[in-house]
């Protein structure tokens, strides 16, 4: 069958690879699963409540889980095959985000995970007009399951009603409506098509090396978020059993148990995961110590296609055998493609997994771009080190006269919902969707990204400095976490530091520091010293005028849930900097 509606996948998958793990969540301890037949057939009972209840085409449902889970997955094709549209909302936003989107979407329905959702959900209810009921996955007291949906269309005398329905819905309709997490200002609605999401996933699917009806991939980025969402229906479209990690903090554990093939990760699990890796050498002793950091070493050496020559390859052979097979081990073995996005990835932590035979492939895409818009692939010389890769087939990638990015395809977005104003101001005449990024293509079609757009500034010299450029070459420090570059309008570059704190507090202890708490330990000389010369360390990567000369210590982890980091991880700047503003003006009015 052709796929034209993201609603075709799960239909595709059982005429071609039908499995009996199509969906997997574990539920009190043990993994449960979700047939591809029965996967279908819920789905279908979810869409004949919904018409039943009286959904029409183009009404809007939200969908709120605080975890990946089988439910969110039925009730997207469920909620798609009647002509309404689906709008994912981010658990962790705050309670007013909530009532904007849903007021803003005018959702008539909400499915919520837990008893967490439900009660932010329920303490706005009465701001949100056009909200009907509330429907709950768990058994809560006082609120209808989504059982209840199912059971309302478990009878199939609307059958063919829906056959029609579904027949009606063309590739170029609303599919759903995801709310980018601003950096600024209020979030915006992006409009994507059925279209825009099936040829990305299809067209993802040419650069990761999954075999077909034979592979798992495990699921624990936000499915709210447009890339894991995306990556779902390529699961399904591959025949993949698709395995729902419990939590981040089980993401080891689920590895062991699930030993995927394909995963995907953000930068800043990979740093995590890389951190703790390193912890760990650090505690061996003699001989076996020397040889993890001598396997270390040359990870961090590794360039592909064997580019170091046979020496080079002989020591990675034994540094395989004796150290990075355990690397391998603890993220379940199977691993062939770990698929990087949402932020910059650190050169050094694409060479030292791939060193180690954990290939990790760093893409780029946004919201609007459905999201994929390049991405590297080990295979056919289509990976290089410090770029995002080569364009998806059909994928047109220009770079304007200022720098910037400008991307059209069949994957770009329809529009921002109920703005025609902020649509023109990034769709050009000839289609181009203006992506803020800045970047350029190298001779052999690989795209590089050096910055954002609107996050550069320059200083009271007239220099121009690009702030993310210089924060991600920071970052690749163990002391620091997050790094926030200021200085527009300033005669110098300073920076914010967050440190890694929990490296920062071994190493005082290592060190005979004593301390209280965060607050104590950022104030201590030592700490401060030791930070200052990563900053230099780092600082030698970058001309005078954009050197970090001055920075600060902040004793907070900034957060989602504090508002200093958008649900995708990115910095919300405004807010860091109004947080923070005694320590701006103390380096730029006291320090000058």
């Amino acid at each position: 069958m052709q796929i034209k509606r993201l609603f075709d996948f799960p239909y595709h998958q059982l005429e071609k690879f039908p499995r009996k793990d199509s969906l997997v969540t574990k539920v009190n301890g043990k993994w449960v699963e979700t047939s591809t037949q029965s996967f279908v057939d819920q789905a279908r009972a979810i869409s004949r409540g919904l018409l039943k209840m009286g959904i029409k085409k183009d009404d809007k449902i939200a969908l709120i889980s605080t975890t990946n889970r089988t439910e969110w997955n039925i009730m997207d094709i469920g909620i798609m095959q009647t002509g309404a549209q689906d709008v994912p909302i981010y658990p962790t936003i705050s309670e007013d985000e909530y009532a904007y989107v849903l007021n803003h979407s005018e959702s008539k329905y909400v499915f919520v995970s837990d008893q967490e959702v439900y009660d932010k959900v329920m303490s706005i209810k009465d701001q949100v007009a056009s909200l009907e009921k509330i429907f709950s996955f768990d058994e809560i007291s006082g609120c209808t399951s989504w059982n209840e949906v199912k059971e309302t269309g478990k009878s199939t005398d609307n059958d063919a009603a829906l056959g029609e329905m579904m027949k009606s819905i063309h590739e170029d309709d609303l599919a759903t409506l995801i709310y980018t997490s601003g950096t600024t200002g209020k979030p915006k609605g992006v409009m994507l098509s059925h279209k825009n999401i099936a040829s990305n996933a299809i067209n993802s699917e040419t650069r990761l090396p999954i075999e077909l009806g034979n592979s798992k991939a495990l699921s624990f980025l936000p499915v709210c978020h447009i890339y894991e969402r995306m990556l779902q229906y390529l699961y399904i479209y591959t025949g993949s059993g698709m395995y729902f990690a419990e939590s981040l903090d089980t993401i080891s554990e689920n590895l062991k148990e699930v030993q995927p093939e394909v995963m995907s990760a953000v930068p800043r699990l990979l740093e995590k995961v890389y951190d703790k890796i390193i912890a760990k050498g650090a505690d061996l002793d003699g001989v076996k110590k020397k040889l993890f950091f001598w396997a270390v070493e040359l990870g961090l050496e590794w360039e592909p296609y064997g580019q170091n020559g046979w020496w080079y390859e002989t020591k990675l052979k034994l540094a395989k055998k004796l150290i990075f097979s355990k690397w391998q081990e603890a993220l379940g073995g199977n691993l062939k493609a770990i698929a990087s996005g949402s932020a910059a990835l650190q050169p050094r932590l694409a060479r030292v997994f791939n060193a180690a035979g954990v290939p990790v492939m760093e893409g780029y895409g946004l919201t609007e771009t459905s999201p994929v818009v390049s991405v590297n692939d080990i295979r056919d010389k289509g990976f290089k080190i410090g770029t995002v890769g080569r364009p998806l087939p059909h994928t047109k990638v220009k770079i304007a006269k200022d720098g910037e990015i400008l991307v059209n395809g069949p994957q770009r977005m329809l529009g921002y919902y109920k703005d025609q104003e902020k649509t023109d101001e990034v769709l050009d005449a000839d289609g181009f969707f203006h992506t803020g990024d800045i970047g350029e293509i190298d001779a052999d079609g690989f795209l590089k990204i050096t910055d954002r757009k609107k996050e550069m500034f320059k200083t009271s010299g007239g220099k121009y400095v690009a702030p993310q450029m210089i924060e991600n070459i920071m970052k690749q420090s163990r002391f620091i976490d997050q790094i926030m570059v200021i200085g527009e309008g300033e005669k110098m570059p300073a920076a914010f530091i967050q440190p890694n704190f929990d490296f920062l507090e071994d190493w005082a202890k290592r060190k005979g520091i004593s301390f209280t708490d965060h607050k104590d330990l950022i104030k201590n000389d030592q700490v401060k010293e030791r930070i200052q010369q990563e900053v230099d360390t780092h600082n030698e990567n970058f001309g005078n005028w954009e050197r970090v000369k001055v920075f600060e210590l902040t004793p907070e982890v900034w957060s989602i849930e504090d508002e200093l980091l958008t649900p995708t991880m990115k910095l919300k700047r405004r807010n860091i900097k109004e947080k923070y503003m005694d320590l701006y003006n103390k380096i730029y009015h006291e320090k000058i």
